[in-house]
């Protein structure tokens, strides 16, 4: 089993800037991806961003590329989105999630563990 717990959400300007944590704990030891997704109201979860938790291979969705980074650091079982020039359309509810196996990284449903999730408000 591994916990994920985010962190770091909140309100922010139009062109500001947040940075999330996601705290693994349990059996990180396990988790192959971790990936960043979010959901806004009425709309479906959608893929944000992953990274290999061995080799830090990111991905990234095309609505997030050169905006946001995500990175790890495996001393702290933790990984880490920035996300810059935010816009009010980012607005959503951010969710991390751990997947045990390589590939099918940008479905939501492969992705066995999740966190319970972190507002994110953008205003114009």
């Amino acid at each position: 089993q591994v916990q994920l717990v985010e962190s770091g959400g909140g309100l922010v300007q139009a062109g500001g800037s947040l940075r999330l944590s996601c705290a693994a704990s349990g059996r990180p030891d396990s988790v192959y991806l971790i990936g960043w997704f979010r959901q806004a109201p009425g709309k479906e979860r959608e893929f944000v961003a992953a990274i290999s938790w061995s080799d830090g291979i990111s991905y990234y969705s095309d609505f997030v590329k050169g905006r946001f980074t995500i990175s790890r650091d495996n001393a702290k079982n933790t990984v880490y989105l920035q996300m810059n020039s935010l816009k009010p359309e980012d607005t959503a509810v951010y969710y991390c999630a751990a997947r045990g196996q390589y590939g099918m990284v940008y479905t939501a449903t492969a992705y066995s563990y999740w966190g319970r999730g972190t507002q994110v408000t953008v205003s114009s």
